[in-house]
């Protein structure tokens, strides 16, 4: 089965969006992003897409238009035949796969400052999920890699 990772840039106080620019990457920390993606970057136009939009109603390319929640898109992705992991983007749609406990791994980047408010990386909602350090490291000297797979 397929797993589903979501990855982002967030600032110390959990921030992926804010008032500020803050997440402009050093080198290694885009060289740590280029590496999520390497396998992906090579297939990029190939690979089919799933557009979730609310706005849209067509989309261009490899690509087409969720038409189910996205833990249903997410369980159909899942049960396809293929590799490959399935990777979400955005806080909004991460956060409702996360709520129907379907992300199987978290990869952050903790940037050293405090935002003050914006769009959070985590929703605010009553739900416990127990996770499992898979992998730390500091990039530049100052930004933290952390990737957490959830405890099952």
């Amino acid at each position: 089965m397929r797993s589903v990772t979501y990855s982002m840039s967030v600032s110390l106080d959990g921030y992926i969006v804010g008032p500020v620019d803050w997440s402009a990457p050093t080198e290694e920390v885009f060289r740590l992003a280029t590496e999520e993606v390497r396998g992906v970057a090579a297939i990029w136009k190939a690979m089919p897409k799933v557009v979730f939009s609310t706005t849209l109603s067509a989309v261009e390319g490899n690509a087409r238009l969720a038409s189910g929640s996205p833990a249903e898109e997410i369980e159909r992705l899942r049960a396809e035949p293929g590799d490959g992991d399935i990777a979400i983007g955005g806080a909004t749609l991460a956060a409702e796969v996360a709520a129907a406990g379907l992300i199987d791994e978290y990869l952050v980047r903790v940037h050293p400052v405090l935002v003050g408010g914006g769009t959070p990386f985590f929703a605010h909602r009553e739900r416990r999920v127990d996770l499992e350090l898979v992998e730390n490291r500091t990039l530049s000297g100052k930004v933290a890699f952390l990737r957490y797979r959830v405890a099952r």
